[in-house]
């Protein structure tokens, strides 16, 4: 039988082992991924991984009350969110008024196809050009000349700008067009059938007369992307790795079977 992402959000909802072990070993490494990418200053602090933990197994938490038959990138699309929120928390600090806005950035770039902004959107979430590319699948030089020209455009509109503007202003614009949702925002699957290429040129067609012009859509693309590239490479905690968090979480250890006692 195999146990599946919607198995794990049903039993974590009831507060069963099975599902809570599951989650620290299928999970944990993205929640890692994640933390290093966006708080890398974070990286010394032992502890940081476990409170998160410790915030998310909560009852009051939201990320296992679904029971919507619940696919494993878009629960992780969640959790993204959900981590990136609870450490900005735990920081204790507000996240920084943003140097340029997203009306701002929407007029300086509004001739970009969306390909292209979401080539530029990619360097607030701390993708080199190499790595947007994969996400992207598009060549890392084009992805470096896109942004040239997105720079250059941001510059013209700007009194002070920087090359690494964008990069150093990632939080608060990703904050800021994860609320710009408005009611013809696309869901999820439209997005996910793109990147799985099964949207059809019509759908396309209609996503790109919309999310041209959408920033919380073309951020909400780009986290489905970087969702779709974590699980691709997934690799979960061995159960040694694993153990520690599940003594965080209180969860029990496994009886190990008697042919294994045996042997040692």
């Amino acid at each position: 039988m195999i146990y599946t992402c919607y198995d794990m959000v049903r039993d974590c909802r009831a507060g069963r082992a099975e599902g809570r072990s599951y989650f620290v070993s299928q999970y944990v490494p993205v929640i890692q991924k994640l933390v290093a990418r966006y708080f890398p200053e974070c990286a010394a602090d032992g502890t940081l991984i476990g409170r998160l933990l410790v915030a998310l197994d909560r009852p009051e938490s939201s990320l296992f009350q679904s029971l919507d038959p619940a696919p494993e990138r878009w629960f992780v699309a969640e959790l993204r969110q959900r981590v990136l929120a609870a450490v900005e928390d735990f920081q204790g600090q507000p996240v920084p008024q943003p140097e340029i806005d997203l009306e701002t950035l929407g007029s300086a770039l509004e001739p970009l196809t969306m390909v292209e902004k979401q080539a530029a959107w990619l360097e607030t979430m701390r993708y080199t050009a190499e790595e947007a590319g994969v996400l992207l699948r598009m060549d890392p030089r084009t992805v470096e000349k896109i942004r040239d020209k997105a720079r250059e455009r941001i510059r013209s509109c700007l009194n002070a700008w920087r090359r690494t503007l964008l990069a150093d202003n990632g939080r608060p614009l990703g904050r800021a067009a994860a609320l710009a949702h408005t009611e013809p925002c696309l869901a999820d699957k439209a997005f996910l059938d793109v990147l799985d290429g099964r949207a059809t040129w019509r759908g396309r067609d209609e996503m790109e007369r919309h999310v041209s012009t959408c920033w919380h859509c073309i951020d909400h693309f780009c986290r489905l992307a970087e969702v779709v590239e974590l699980l691709r490479r997934l690799t979960p905690l061995s159960e040694a790795g694993a153990r520690p968090f599940y003594d965080v979480l209180g969860i029990p250890r496994r009886s190990e079977p008697a042919w294994k006692r045996w042997l040692r």
